[in-house]
This record gives structure tokens, sequence and C-alpha cells, in this order.
């Protein structure tokens, strides 16, 4: 399975190289093609399952958050079961092709925020969540999505009063601007 996600990884670094102007082509088709590095990473060695994390060299997010988000988003939806090992901090580093440091950092986010938890000597599991510890979370994650959401309306000349009757209008409500 890696031979073939390192094979893929592979044929996308020749399509790239192959075009002569990189810049046309990223500005041309930088919403539907990002240059991904992909982890495909079975860790049944310790009983695990197939963890998938995708890391965009694009993107804008450090990569240690977009391990971190995939990782948190995999145990709030239950892909990852309380008590489950995590991969090691090198191991992870060295199948996604990136520094130690950075899976070091996304992990102690991630014990920070309660969803892991660091046994020294053993690894990282993840923590027992108790359905108030996930709303906060969840909530949390929420309030991050409401940032981006007022720096676009602020950007657009969007108000409060406009967005509010968009919500009203998702969940059902009057939008007469009550």
């Amino acid at each position: 399975m890696v031979i073939l996600v390192m094979g893929l990884i592979y044929v996308i670094k020749k399509i790239f190289l192959s075009v002569k102007s990189m810049d046309n082509f990223c500005k041309t088709y930088k919403e539907t093609i990002d240059y991904l590095v992909c982890l495909l990473y079975n860790h049944s060695r310790q009983g695990g399952k197939y963890m998938n994390i995708l890391i965009s060299t694009l993107s804008q997010t450090p990569i240690y958050e977009q391990i971190q988000n995939q990782i948190k988003e995999m145990v709030l939806s239950g892909k990852l079961k309380e008590q489950e090992q995590l991969p090691s901090i090198r191991l992870m580093a060295k199948d996604l092709k990136v520094g130690i440091i950075t899976v070091k950092r996304a992990y102690k986010e991630l014990e920070n925020e309660g969803i892991i938890v660091n046994l020294q000597g053993r690894g990282c599991f993840v923590a027992k969540l108790d359905k108030d510890k996930i709303k906060n979370v969840h909530l949390e994650m929420l309030k991050e999505r409401l940032i981006e959401i007022k720096e676009f309306t602020d950007k657009t000349g969007i108000e409060e009063k406009e967005l509010l009757q968009v919500l009203k209008q998702i969940y059902g409500g009057n939008n007469h601007g009550e």
C-alpha cells in the first residue's frame, strides 16, 4: 500500500516537473490540484487500523497543525478509539517525510487539548473523552471557523445582521431580521 502511494507521489512530481511554467500551472490549477504528500499508514503491528493523513505543502496552515487537526478529527469522529495507540513520533515523521519536531509539536498540542495522553516510554494514546470534553472541543473548533468567517465578512463588507439572516435561513428560521 505504501509503495502504491509513493508511486502516486512520484507520478505527481513527474507531472509537475514536466510543466514548463510552474507559476502559470499553479495559478491555473491551484483551486483543483494541490501537491499532496500522503501517508497511508498501517500501524497494525500495534493492532491498529489504517490512518490516513494528508499534508498539503501549498496550504497556509502549518504542517504540524494539519497533522493535529486530522488526528483530532479522527478521535472526535470515533475513527480512533479511546486508549488506541498512535504511531510513534519518529515513525510518523519518517513516513510523512517531515521533521520529528513537527510531529512532536502536533502531539504536544493534542496533549495540551486533552485529546491524547503521552505515557513516558510507552507512547501516545487516545485520551478518555467524556461528552462534555468532546462538546467543548467541538465548540472550540466552531469558534475557530467563526473567526475565519468574521475575517471574511470584514473583508467583504458583510454586516453582522446580514450574517445573522443567513444563519437563520440555514436553520430554517425567520429571515426578516427580527
